[in-house]
């Protein structure tokens, strides 16, 4: 996100919020309390704000004048047609006595109620669908909030006075959602192994992004799918090099409730309209979706959990997104079942880009049949190997895979990244020059010593559709000739170091002297040994 004193100031409050909770619970815990909450006061100051934008067609100094002024127009009969037009443009409305400021206000008077909180919650969840269920993941009567309903009540109010020290009505869409962004990989990282459930770490998500628009960035009406959407980090990083951001529509799936309502609350806090953000919390490979809206997209991204397990029922291969490949991805290992679901919904015109574990490119058997039918329809365009240890939950190395359809020959090219990295202390990283190499050797779509190749089909063929990297991309480095004479010399100026050094030792020794015979005696015994050994 951008470096300014703005949006620092803006962390440092959301981070003071993460410390009330930090020692209460694990992270991945309480990330749910502090988004939420933040998701609300966004939504709260949004609502007030555009309130008094309509009553005095400007923005409001801060949110106690925008308070004061809907409590005002509340009580008139004005109110109504206010408050319906509002809904119209926002889908939700809230109480006068609901709002964050109101809540926040009582949490300072210490007159906090969680029942207040709990009420603004839930009328959001009920005023429109695109809201359904969307804070069910925060408890606020939970026992880790606190010993007792009295320090339970303290822990949140804490929080919300915390929270409202943050200034949103300042913040645009997208400076608000990179800085709820930055906080989802900051709990990614204390989360780690969890972590994978619901974050791509930004400079991998760029990368699959920046492949995946490449030559679509004018298209207006953009069309973005992630069926392994996670908080919907590689979904938003659309928006950063299209040049139509404003009519990207976005479509992701996700299995888990908690991460599902994390990247919808990710959506409108990036700005994203309603109208504009179609996603559904379901299993991707249990059932095709979607199947009755917009079904083929021009990008498909995707960060599936590795090698995760499905049923691979028989049934599957009537399923019309794997019956032409005539086998199923094996029980254990569904990477080609998340690729295949994936690659069914990319328009003809489109790129898909998904990150997989390397066992994908060479494992035989159902994998090898599928991996062969791949290659032979064109269908695979570029392999990148990217270095290991980037990824909070696994740190094997993985691989790009870019798909696309009906395209003229079937070359692929590979290109091995995995030296492109800044050594981290827990993580790998990727800084800007790597990513923008990667990217170079994409585009240039030709050899490079050491880095990328250009495969012909028959080159693949030859190689029984083995795509491991290290089979077409040669990194071997030639060791540098050893000259024995030199070796020779060191050694045996080495030895007259060595020689020198236990001469002066002895010389040292034999200059010891003593009072008593018993240690005159000891001392020649050492001698004698010493001189026996050198």
């Amino acid at each position: 996100m951008a470096e300014n004193e703005n949006s620092k100031a803006l962390l440092n409050v959301l981070w003071a919020g993460a410390d009330i909770l930090r020692g209460k619970m694990d992270a991945n815990e309480y990330k749910n309390y502090l988004l939420g909450i933040v998701f609300y006061k966004y939504l709260s100051d949004t609502f007030l704000t555009h309130v008094y934008d309509l009553l005095n067609d400007e923005v409001p100094e801060n949110m106690t004048v925008a308070q004061q002024a809907y409590e005002k127009i509340y009580e008139t009969e004005d109110a109504e047609e206010l408050l319906e037009e509002v809904k119209e443009s926002y889908h939700y409305t809230i109480d006068p006595q609901l709002t964050y400021t109101k809540i926040a206000e009582a949490a300072n008077n210490n007159a906090f109620q969680r029942e207040s909180l709990q009420k603004a919650f839930n009328n959001i969840e009920q005023s429109d669908p695109i809201f359904a269920n969307m804070f069910s993941d925060i408890d606020l009567y939970s026992t880790r909030l606190g010993a007792g309903e009295q320090k339970q009540s303290s822990t949140v109010a804490d929080l919300v006075k915390t929270i409202n020290e943050a200034d949103l009505l300042n913040y645009e869409g997208d400076v608000l959602g990179d800085a709820y962004e930055y906080l989802i990989g900051q709990f990614a990282s204390e989360t780690g192994k969890k972590a994978g459930e619901f974050y791509t770490p930004q400079e991998v998500s760029q990368i699959l992004t920046r492949i995946a628009i490449m030559g679509q960035e004018d298209k207006k009406g953009l069309l973005v799918y992630d069926a392994a959407m996670g908080s919907g980090s590689l979904l938003l990083n659309a928006k950063k090099y299209s040049n139509q951001p404003k009519y990207i529509r976005y479509f992701g799936q996700e299995l888990s409730t908690t991460t599902y309502n994390l990247a919808r609350m990710n959506m409108f806090l990036h700005g994203v309209d309603p109208e504009n953000q179609t996603l559904r919390n379901a299993d991707t490979l249990d059932a095709d979706w979607p199947t009755d809206e917009e079904t083929d997209f021009d990008m498909v991204l995707m960060n599936p959990p590795y090698s995760a397990k499905w049923s691979a029922a028989q049934g599957f291969l009537n399923d019309s997104r794997f019956s032409s490949y005539g086998v199923l991805a094996p029980k254990s290992k569904a990477d080609y079942a998340f690729l295949l679901h994936g690659y069914y919904h990319l328009k003809n015109t489109g790129t898909m880009a998904i990150i997989l574990p390397h066992g994908v490119l060479f494992r035989g058997a159902a994998e090898g049949k599928i991996r062969q039918k791949l290659v032979d329809s064109g269908a695979i365009y570029a392999v990148i190997g990217l270095p290991s240890n980037l990824f909070y939950n696994t740190s094997i190395p993985t691989t790009i895979i870019a798909l696309k359809k009906n395209r003229e020959g079937r070359d692929i090219l590979f290109i091995d990244a995995s030296s492109h990295f800044v050594k981290g202390k827990n993580q790998n990283k990727l800084s800007q020059d790597n990513i923008d190499r990667i990217i170079e050797l994409y585009a240039d779509r030709k050899d490079v010593e050491k880095e990328a190749h250009l495969a012909s089909y028959e080159e693949i063929k030859a190689n029984d559709y083995n795509l491991n990297i290290p089979r077409y991309v040669d990194t071997f480095e030639q060791e540098e000739e050893i000259n024995l004479s030199d070796i020779a010399n060191e050694l045996l100026e080495q030895d007259k170091e060595i020689k020198n050094a236990e001469t002066e030792l002895l010389a040292q020794f034999a200059e010891l002297t003593a009072n008593d015979e018993q240690t005159k005696s000891d001392i020649d015994e050492l001698m004698k040994v010493l001189e026996g050994l050198f």
